[in-house]
């Protein structure tokens, strides 16, 4: 997490209708645009806002060089998750294009996820998120790449 930003992170609690998803979406043509400040900045922004404005809570999450990771948990009343992927999707494009001076699209249209049942699933699965910079050559260790962080504790 990066430091300073938060002196606590904010809770919710368990839905039993509701479980954690599971996302990986990618950079349209796979451009290493993502592994910067500016582009943590601006997706960590927005899905801090997502909980508020839209009852989705963001998790753990990645930042590689050409896609994101990260997990979300709906809340009682939130958009539904389609909506809401495309709202973040168009709000950070929008942002990331006029930094970067990029073109459009900038994410690929399509997005993976997949529904975590478990406490047990979601660190399986973070586990193996956290260790794809070392995998990628980018860092020695997962604690040492800066693009990460957690933004709500989802619990189970």
């Amino acid at each position: 997490m990066m430091e300073g930003l938060h002196n606590h992170l904010a809770h919710i609690a368990p839905f039993d209708a509701e479980p954690v998803v599971y996302f990986t979406v990618v950079v349209a043509g796979r451009r290493p645009v993502l592994a910067c400040p500016d582009a943590h900045e601006v997706l960590r922004g927005v899905w801090e806002r997502s909980a508020p404005q839209n009852g989705w809570w963001v998790g753990d999450y990645l930042l590689m060089p050409d896609h994101v990771h990260f997990f979300a948990r709906a809340g009682r009343i939130a958009d539904p998750m389609k909506r809401w992927v495309q709202m973040w999707k168009s709000v950070s494009a929008r942002n990331l294009l006029r930094r970067f001076a990029g073109k459009s699209p900038f994410w690929q249209e399509d997005y993976f996820d997949r529904y975590l049942r478990t406490e047990e699933t979601y660190s399986e699965k973070w586990f193996y998120v956290e260790a794809n910079p070392v995998r990628a050559g980018l860092v020695a260790r997962p604690e040492d790449w800066p693009f990460r962080g957690r933004i709500h504790d989802l619990r189970f």
